[in-house]
């Protein structure tokens, strides 16, 4: 297939809708890597994540969670009781702060219970807009969203689904390419291809299942490679 890259907004559409296809098939068992069993491990394990793999977030949690169970006890902590815990998270002291400033919020704004609005999430300290789509995105009655990280921006322009490099200006161009019941999807399916095929210096070109639809905006000879190790 030939990707135009002209094409208009009908065919843009059509070819994104293929391009979650192709990904659900590559990776029929996607869902978000970071491990949680509430709402407020949920909202916390995100915010750790930020600027740091979900791996490392993984590794952290086990004990910062048996630690702080609930909203009321992350609330009555000091930041640096927080320290120990996610020391190895970077940016610890920050994220310290900020979990423990948005429990707070909590209590006093929602009677410790994490809300399904987007907006409301945004509002609470240190939860930017990417953090609380990821975090609605996985709440049971949470609003369609379609957060927009390092991974999701690189993909939506080398596909040619988006030629902005804001966030919230990449999130409205693919918002307007898909179904709001396909956001959440194509958001995994684009993180995990991200990570395991699409590289932000080296893309594996040659193995890649969107290759044929993919116009490599950016993206010169030298810049794709073939098979490589996948990360997890």
């Amino acid at each position: 297939m030939t990707v135009r890259r002209n094409e208009g907004l009908a065919a843009r559409r059509a070819r994104a809708g293929r391009v979650v296809d192709a990904l659900r098939a590559c990776y029929p068992d996607v869902r978000i890597e970071l491990q949680y069993e509430s709402e407020i491990e949920l909202l916390v394990a995100v915010i750790l994540s930020a600027q740091c793999t979900d791996r490392r977030v993984n590794l952290v949690t086990p004990a910062l969670f048996r630690r702080f169970p609930t909203v009321t006890a992350y609330a009555a902590a000091r930041p640096r009781d927080l320290h120990p815990y996610i020391r190895s998270c970077g940016l610890y002291r920050a994220k310290a702060r900020n979990i423990v400033a948005a429990c707070r919020a909590l209590l006093d704004r929602h009677g410790g219970r994490v809300p399904v609005s987007r907006a409301e999430l945004n509002a609470l300290p240190g939860v930017g807009a990417k953090t609380a789509g990821v975090v609605t995105l996985h709440l049971s009655g949470g609003e369609p969203a379609f957060p927009v990280d390092t991974h999701v921006g690189r993909l939506a322009r080398r596909l040619g689904l988006s030629g902005q490099r804001s966030p919230d200006a990449v999130e409205r161009d693919l918002t307007e390419l898909l179904p709001p019941e396909r956001w959440g999807l194509a958001h995994q399916l684009l993180v995990r291809h991200g990570r395991r095929c699409c590289a932000a210096r080296a893309p594996a070109c040659a193995i890649c299942v969107v290759r044929p639809l993919c116009p490599q905006v950016g993206l010169t000879a030298a810049g794709a490679r073939g098979p490589r190790r996948a990360k997890a």
